[in-house]
């Protein structure tokens, strides 16, 4: 008998961070034209006058602190990315960079360990902005049980663990089309957030031979196209039904906690329920 896990998603990529290296009007130029906002929009969107503006992005004029926020409000720009806004422009950092081991932390990290263990049987993670696993619950635990050492040691990045050969691709019966949606993610990722870690981390997953396989096939849909895409599964001989929902904090004042969500997978049947709950039981 066949049996399959379906996990749905509806994840979205993170925004990007822009160069430290460039001038701040290089900087609030290309986060403008990605949010595909003309000069006159914004200006308009900010009471400035464009002229004002363009003198900002040509370097011909130093905008204040105050600005710089209010255009980084406006485009919607990552806490991580309007520090360095700032330092660009000549101004220090506004927002905390707090480990998730910190003492500052410790209430809230105790509270999203809290909800994870409460959602057990149930798998619950929390991610970083490159989709590390930085918490999770026992039955998350049992899930990754699944993976080999190497991809089991710190981090546990969830693009790795799931496109690797001997990852959970191994067990992904719809690995052509949960593969390239992954793929989609993490290449809009690289485009948009110009970090190193994903650089190379897009570089090492290239090269897997399932995904170089990926990358040459074709992958049009069949049928009706589903809400959300699947990954499909074998898992124990029994047949497994997920959906997910992400979480993320209000209005953060700390780039970790910006960056930080939470995932929390559910049943998506009765059968479903009652394995998850079996499998809690006996530690399977």
């Amino acid at each position: 008998m066949s049996h399959t896990l379906t996990i749905l998603s509806n994840r979205e990529a993170a925004a990007p961070a822009a160069p430290s290296q460039a001038g701040i009007g290089t900087l609030i130029r290309e986060w403008r034209s990605l949010r595909r906002q003309s000069q006159m929009d914004l200006a308009l969107d900010l009471d400035i006058s464009p002229r004002h503006l363009s003198f900002v992005e040509t370097g011909r004029s130093k905008p204040s602190a105050e600005l710089l926020m209010q255009i980084a409000a406006r485009l919607d720009v990552p806490l991580r990315t309007r520090n360095t806004w700032l330092l660009a422009a000549g101004y220090a950092p506004r927002y905390t960079e707090q480990g998730l081991d910190s003492v500052h932390m410790v209430q809230v990290r105790a509270a999203v360990q809290r909800l994870l263990d409460t959602h057990d049987p149930y798998p619950g993670v929390a991610l970083d902005r490159h989709w590390n696993v930085v918490l999770h619950n026992q039955a998350a635990a049992r899930l990754m049980s699944l993976l080999p050492p190497e991809l089991l040691a710190a981090p546990l990045n969830i693009f790795r663990a799931s496109l690797h050969p001997q990852g959970f691709a191994a067990h992904t019966k719809n690995f052509e089309e949960w593969g390239n949606y992954l793929l989609q993610i993490l290449q809009r990722q690289m485009l948009n957030a110009r970090d190193d870690a994903i650089m190379a981390l897009v570089e090492e997953i290239h090269a897997y031979p399932n995904v170089q396989t990926l990358k040459n096939s074709s992958h049009g849909g069949n049928g009706e196209p589903a809400l959300l895409v699947p990954c499909v599964m074998e898992l124990h001989g029994q047949a497994l039904s997920l959906f997910t929902t992400l979480t993320t904090f209000g209005s953060p004042r700390d780039i970790t906690l910006h960056e930080l969500c939470v995932e929390l997978f559910y049943p998506a049947d009765v059968q479903t329920e009652a394995f998850l709950k079996t499998m809690a039981d006996t530690g399977v």
